[in-house]
């Protein structure tokens, strides 16, 4: 979920209000043409407002408090604050009546947002004046992106994965491009050369249709909660492409926090055995 910044470098180095490029736009137009092949069922006339509401809420406001966020905090404190979204996931989802909270799911997702801690360790223990600013933001985002998840759900069992993702992604869009029309912000856009459209149109293919689109496939098939967990690798994911491609030094602390992240997932997403044994008929029971 890289949508401006650095995870590994810090703080996002622009003045506020500065334009930010968004893939949203470009993954609409890719996903547009492949629903309308398919024959997707598009989402039905009565979900027509809540469908344009939550991509309003995901597709623009998401990003928009996402890059706000790496303007006044650090990168490695930013990819914290996003971590929390299982948690919130989780609460707010048991408060709705959206999932049920259990033991197992609330201790796995503690232990994944641990383990991204212990991973980001070496990058927490510096930050800039008001980074609390922005620590607040990515958790609104964070607060977003929960709400996204379990109010979609229903909507994207009713018609399908990709044709209410594109359809959520042409509300986001049309209100960045609004946005970003009267703020002027598509004068750097004439400027672009080959390098800048390829990483646009890469960042609009995987950043953008691919991600959401299996986003919006896992909420079909599982609860938000193991859903939003999967966010806690994204820092680690960073942190060993950075070691890769960067020569950045692998530290104990990245490899403690991935053992954490994918113990927590595992508890999360996986069943006890008292459960299982539980959904087994006893023997001889009709």
């Amino acid at each position: 979920m890289r949508r401006g910044g650095d995870w590994k470098r810090g703080t996002v180095e622009r003045p506020v209000g500065a334009p930010v490029f968004d893939p949203t736009g470009i993954g609409f137009l890719l996903l547009s043409p492949l629903t309308l092949l398919r024959g997707d069922r598009w989402p039905g006339r009565g979900d027509w407002a809540a469908a344009t509401g939550l991509g309003i809420l995901f597709f623009a406001l998401f990003p928009i408090l996402f890059n706000a966020s790496l303007i006044f905090t650090t990168a490695a404190r930013g990819a914290l604050a996003l971590s929390t979204l299982p948690l919130l996931s989780l609460v707010i989802g048991a408060a709705l009546g959206a999932e049920a909270l259990s033991w197992r799911k609330s201790i796995g997702v503690v232990i994944a947002t641990f383990g991204v801690a212990v991973a980001l360790l070496s990058d927490l223990t510096s930050a800039p004046s008001g980074a609390w600013r922005g620590d607040l933001l990515m958790m609104a985002a964070a607060l977003c992106m929960a709400l996204y998840g379990i109010w979609s759900k229903p909507l994207i069992r009713r018609s399908g994965p990709i044709a209410f993702t594109t359809m959520s992604m042409a509300a986001g869009a049309a209100c960045l491009i609004l946005l970003s029309c009267i703020r002027g912000s598509f004068a750097p856009v004439a400027g672009f050369g080959a390098p800048q459209w390829l990483a646009a149109f890469y960042l609009g293919a995987f950043g953008a249709a691919v991600t959401f689109y299996l986003w919006a496939f896992a909420l079909e098939r599982t609860t938000p909660t193991r859903v939003a967990i999967s966010v806690t690798v994204n820092p680690i994911t960073a942190s060993l492409v950075g070691a890769w491609l960067l020569n950045e030094p692998l530290r104990w602390n990245l490899a403690a926090g991935i053992v954490a992240v994918f113990a927590g997932i595992w508890i999360a997403t996986t069943t006890g055995r008292r459960a299982q044994a539980a959904r087994v008929p006893a023997s001889g029971q009709a």
